[in-house]
């Protein structure tokens, strides 16, 4: 039995992740592949729970009270760390189970937006290869067959809110694409725009486009299994 792959959908607000995580599986399936999807963090289980409640406060009170934009990089990754590896079980089945896994947000996630936190480019790289040793080597979570990023302006983010942004997480969305550009560099992200023309996309032919570039992956291993 050949081993799965790891694919990795990544992007800021209302860039479409979950949608498009959801239409790969299905396209993947229609392709006789065995393909299941999965989301971090996984708000269901303790460790998600723990970062939806005590850290984000969507249930309006975070323990945070500086305001998650002000905590330190390193401490809000260490949160998020920890819930992959308290979920990536499962997951680490599948694939060895042959299935293409797609996340919806992986450790890409913790670079782009923990480490969009600093300003300075060097001690952003730093942080970007802390948190490579600490979720890939240190918690031995696997590494990503393919990253797919998804590019949703952050400028069109905000015009998509409907509440009043406070400037602090403006800056925030706008450091994490700043820094999602410099990631799909370094790591050789697959870029995906969501706006043509001044407008969003069709999400069918962006799934197109996407399943085109993980087709491409999953033939490079003549061994996979389908249906």
């Amino acid at each position: 039995m050949s081993k799965g792959k790891l694919i990795v959908i990544e992007g800021v607000d209302y860039s479409g992740k979950q949608t498009q995580t959801e239409l790969l599986v299905q396209n993947l399936q229609a392709e006789g592949l065995k393909a299941i999807s999965f989301s971090f963090p996984n708000y269901a289980s303790p460790t998600g729970k723990i970062i939806g409640e005590s850290y984000l406060g969507k249930n309006g009170n975070s323990l945070f009270k500086e305001g998650i934009q002000n905590v330190d990089p390193k401490i809000s990754s260490l949160y998020y760390a920890a819930d992959r590896a308290y979920n990536i079980g499962i997951i680490k089945d599948y694939l060895a189970k042959g299935y293409i896994v797609v996340l919806n947000r992986y450790v890409e996630s913790n670079m782009a937006f923990q480490g969009g936190k600093i300003k300075d480019i060097k001690l952003r790289n730093m942080m970007y290869e802390w948190l490579d040793n600490l979720e890939f080597v240190l918690l031995d979570l696997p590494r990503p067959d393919l990253v797919i990023f998804l590019y949703m302006p952050y400028e069109k983010v905000c015009e998509f809110k409907t509440a009043k942004q406070e400037v602090a997480n403006v800056d925030m969305l706008r450091m994490a694409e700043i820094a999602y550009f410099e990631l799909a560099t370094i790591y050789d992200y697959q870029k995906i725009n969501c706006i043509s023309n001044n407008k969003l996309r069709p999400i069918k032919e962006m799934g197109a486009e996407i399943l085109s570039k993980v087709k491409k992956v999953i033939e490079q291993d003549e061994d996979h299994e389908f249906k």
